[in-house]
């Protein structure tokens, strides 16, 4: 259990702020994430580690010397979001670009990948570099498709040394790559993870079973097997791993047996003693092998192996000396750093664009657009235990918070940029903006640059018609469409979302009224987030897991069917304006 917390919604942020001031000789905390207390002595590679919190030391542990520039850090589990990157990116950045590294997760690709236009058109290069290592998640010939989970440590390892011997962006982005495509990893849970504040795990497995190809945000394994002896399991992790040799790979090996959260270190001693022999009777020449938690699970009960095959260039990154505030190697040159806290990377952020004025009539219309999102807050934080349940049967149970997360900050949002004077569409624009920072997480993006593309839809100046309310429904959907990449029968929000828009655009074509072709698109989007629950996900964090789905709907449809019933009397009010 995860007992010690306040609020359990600020459970992360008050766990970085904890950590930040523990470690404050070695890092500091700065909006979105935390970065290293000095700055470089002369421009390098800012290395920048991403994702949600619940995994320490992964990420912000892995800050220092030799290792990280910083970490952007999400809420429990979700990725941070795209302005999150953009912020510790700014704060890192000496003049040599950026490398954010991150697992490859949607909320994580598309948030960072949003964070990288940005940094881009700021004039900062930016690269990413995707850990691709867990070999349960998808087939030998669908490496891009497969999740990072402990073989997040080598690859970061890789990119951190590579630049603090002052490698270019391009080499350092090689060198990581290279570092993945060497990589292997695979897991086994014994026991589910629990949130701050929840009751019960998000998953339980049945006693004496254990789930073999875990994912690191408490997702089940992919098969549920008889625990066995410490010594059959040892052999089953050396044995499949050692099936994916990459190709090309020599004999020497860095090696992880990781703890996820609650396997006490002496198990891990205990599987060691079969892992170990078994890998160098195999004929693997073993190089500083680490045993211990370096990629967890919050409280999860389970371990993963990792092997990275090494060859001169990777073996000499992987030995390089780091300081951390959780990982230390060798002695570090105090020389190649600038002491003095207050020689610091000044913070490179652009003044706030002011908020343009609407017309009368779009001011007006913009108060239906605040009650359409109040609704919509109200129906989230109904909903967000229903959610969370049905996100944990394939994921990780963190998709009710993170709506309520989101739509809270949307409405705030929204209410103060109405407030002042803005019109409807800068007020759907300013609750997306709101919703994808504060959300993070596949859902947050998605959303937000929805909602952004429906306020840029609607514009400022007009109180819009039924043809015009429709025309940026379409606009939310193809913005969502274009950035997930998801299409109808993945088992996305795109399931309830396609035919919400059909129906409403068929139906205001046709000249029905909007809060009646609102009221029918609605139902149509119910029953086809209802119907998800036949659909194996192709996308998504669940697509892993697509057996255990089966069964139960999509947690994203539903919200978003749920969502859209509850916006229509205020986007939809009887005695709307028809063309």
């Amino acid at each position: 259990m995860t007992l010690i917390s306040n609020d359990p919604a600020d459970f992360a942020d008050e766990a970085l702020a904890g950590f930040c001031d523990v470690h404050a000789p070695l890092v500091r905390q700065v909006d979105g994430g935390a970065v290293r207390r000095s700055a470089p002595a002369q421009p390098k590679v800012a290395v920048l580690l991403g994702g949600g919190s619940g995994h320490y030391p992964a990420f912000a542990g892995l800050i220092g010397a030799g290792f990280a520039d910083g970490a952007v850090v999400g809420n429990i589990f979700t990725s941070p979001s795209a302005q999150q990157a953009v912020a510790v990116a700014r704060a890192t950045h000496s003049g040599a670009g950026v490398v954010f590294a991150y697992g490859n997760y949607a909320g994580d690709v598309m948030n960072f990948g949003v964070a990288t236009e940005r940094l881009r058109g700021e004039g900062i290069e930016t690269e990413n570099v995707i850990v691709s290592d867990d070999i349960a998640s998808a087939p030998v010939g669908e490496r891009e498709r497969r999740r990072g989970i402990a073989g997040d440590f080598t690859v970061f390892k890789i990119l951190g040394a590579a630049a603090e011997e002052g490698a270019d962006l391009p080499e350092v982005v090689r060198l990581g790559r290279k570092a993945n495509d060497f990589t292997r990893t695979l897991g086994t849970a014994f026991a589910g993870c629990t949130f701050p504040g929840a009751d019960h795990s998000l998953f339980s497995l049945p006693e004496g079973m254990m789930g073999l190809g875990l994912g690191i945000h408490g997702e089940p394994g992919l098969e549920d097997l008889p625990l066995p002896r410490g010594e059959e399991l040892g052999r089953t992790l050396v044995e499949r791993v050692l099936e994916e040799r990459p190709d090309g790979a020599g004999d020497r090996v860095a090696v992880i047996l990781n703890g996820l959260g609650s396997t006490k270190a002496e198990e891990l001693f205990v599987l060691w003693r079969t892992i170990g022999p078994l890998l160098r009777d195999k004929g693997l020449e073993l190089v500083a092998p680490e045993v211990g938690e370096l990629v967890t699970s919050l409280d999860m009960a389970g371990v993963s192996l990792t092997l990275m095959w090494l060859d001169d260039e990777l073996e000499r990154l992987w030995l390089a000396p780091a300081e951390t505030p959780a990982f230390r190697r060798g002695r570090i040159d105090a020389q190649r750093l600038i002491p003095s806290a207050t020689e610091l990377i000044p913070v490179r952020a652009p003044a706030p664009s002011a908020i343009p004025p609407g017309s009368e009539a779009s001011r007006n219309y913009a108060r239906s657009c605040l009650e359409a999102l109040a609704a919509a807050q109200h129906t989230l934080h109904r909903l967000e235990p229903t959610l969370a349940s049905l996100d944990s049967i394939a994921g990780d149970g963190d998709h009710g918070r993170g709506m309520v997360r989101g739509v809270d900050a949307a409405v705030t949002a929204a209410r103060e940029a109405a407030d002042a004077g803005a019109g409807a569409g800068s007020v759907l624009t300013a609750g997306g903006d709101a919703w994808a920072d504060k959300a993070g997480g596949t859902s947050g993006v998605l959303w937000g640059a929805g909602l952004r593309a429906w306020g840029q839809r609607l514009g400022d100046e007009e109180s819009p018609d039924d043809g015009a309310v429709a025309a940026g429904v379409a606009s939310f959907a193809d913005r969502i469409s274009a950035l997930g990449g998801a299409q109808p029968g993945d088992k996305t929000l795109v399931d309830a979302l396609v035919p919400f828009v059909a129906e409403l655009t068929a139906g205001v074509d046709r000249g029905v009224p909007l809060p009646q072709a609102w009221e029918t698109a609605a139902a149509a989007a119910e029953a086809a987030a209802s119907a998800t629950a036949e659909l194996r996900p192709l996308k998504g964090r669940a697509r892993p897991l697509a057996e255990k789905s089966l069964g139960t709907p999509d947690p994203g449809a539903i919200s978003l069917a749920a969502v859209f019933s509850a916006m229509g009397p205020a986007f939809a009010p009887a005695g709307s304006v028809t063309r």
